[in-house]
């Protein structure tokens, strides 16, 4: 199955980055935390259920939502939300099978370095742009 999120970032419900894996990034990783935990608080208070997705110009933004974390990922506008969605739910449990909700209660300390290895579990869902890029012209 080919690969069709692009970037990834893994929040806590107020905006706190643990986890990101982007190219090119343009926007401090805490900063987009707190906007992307700002417009789903902001969401939740027009409709119940939040924001579950926005596009820019040549994005497609996807959010799911998950044990009080916010996976949010952006992808060709080309490929359908329900298989961008299909992706992240994966995603979020291979992360919740790694680090249980009990270990965000009684043993997290704060610290986000201790989740830089978890792109290696998820490799098989992240495009790489860089590759994407040689193999066109291959």
């Amino acid at each position: 199955m080919p690969k069709i999120i692009q970037d990834l970032w893994i929040l806590t419900q107020t905006g706190i980055v643990v986890f990101k894996r982007v190219f090119n990034s343009k926007v401090n990783a805490q900063l987009f935390g707190g906007l992307m935990s700002a417009l789903n608080s902001f969401a939740n208070e027009l409709s119940s259920g939040g924001l579950s997705n926005f596009e820019l110009s040549s994005m497609k933004f996807t959010i799911l939502k998950s044990n009080d974390f916010l996976f949010v990922s952006n992808a060709s506008k080309k490929i359908r939300e329900k298989r961008i969605h299909e992706e992240l739910k994966k995603i979020a449990q291979k992360f919740f099978n790694k680090y249980t909700l009990g270990f965000f209660k009684s043993e997290w300390d704060g610290d986000v370095n201790i989740f830089d290895n978890f792109e290696k579990e998820i490799e098989s869902a992240l495009e790489d742009p860089v590759k994407k890029f040689w193999s066109g012209l291959v």
